[in-house]
């Protein structure tokens, strides 16, 4: 098995994983929502802790489906400038937008976790927990992004064409 291969192979194996383990995480937030709802509306009131649960459950949702998202090309961007302009400066343009994906995922990741680590004191007010435990879905996001980023490498993403145009 060559590098390439391996890459593409560690690549798909890691959004597999994240795309499922986001996927979890986005069926349990439905489910701790439709119980808040349930509640609110037949038991009689929504607990405190359901809010803040499903605010974390989204925030660790995006975050974690960050990378492999980016990976596929399905993130929102506009591929103009990477069609307009000629194909030597086209891949000088796609090393710059790697390199920059990967040093600011990384450089993010690790700058959340310092945040993470510094809150570890504090406690959120709904479910008693530390802070740092949801907040740690920011420097693993970033780092996943930045692994996939990495692994992917300095070429071109893809372009996700609209159907019927």
């Amino acid at each position: 098995m060559n590098n390439s291969s391996l890459r593409e192979t560690l690549l798909r194996g890691s959004r597999v994983a994240t795309i499922t383990v986001a996927t979890v995480l986005l069926l349990g937030n439905l489910l701790v929502i439709l119980y808040g709802v349930f509640m609110r509306y037949v038991g009689g009131g929504a607990p405190i802790w359901m809010d803040e649960l499903a605010r974390f459950l989204i925030i660790g949702t995006v975050m974690l489906a960050a990378g492999a998202v980016w990976a596929e090309g399905i993130h929102m961007r506009v591929p103009l400038i990477e069609r307009m302009i000629p194909r030597k400066a086209g891949r000088v343009l796609a090393l710059y937008q790697w390199l920059l994906t990967v040093v600011l995922s990384f450089a993010a990741a690790w700058i959340s976790w310092r945040y993470a680590q510094s809150i570890s004191l504090f406690k959120t007010m709904g479910l008693g927990i530390s802070r740092s435990i949801p907040v740690m879905a920011l420097p693993l996001g970033f780092a996943v992004l930045g692994w996939h980023a990495l692994l992917y490498g300095p070429r071109h993403l893809p372009v996700q064409e609209e159907e019927g145009a």
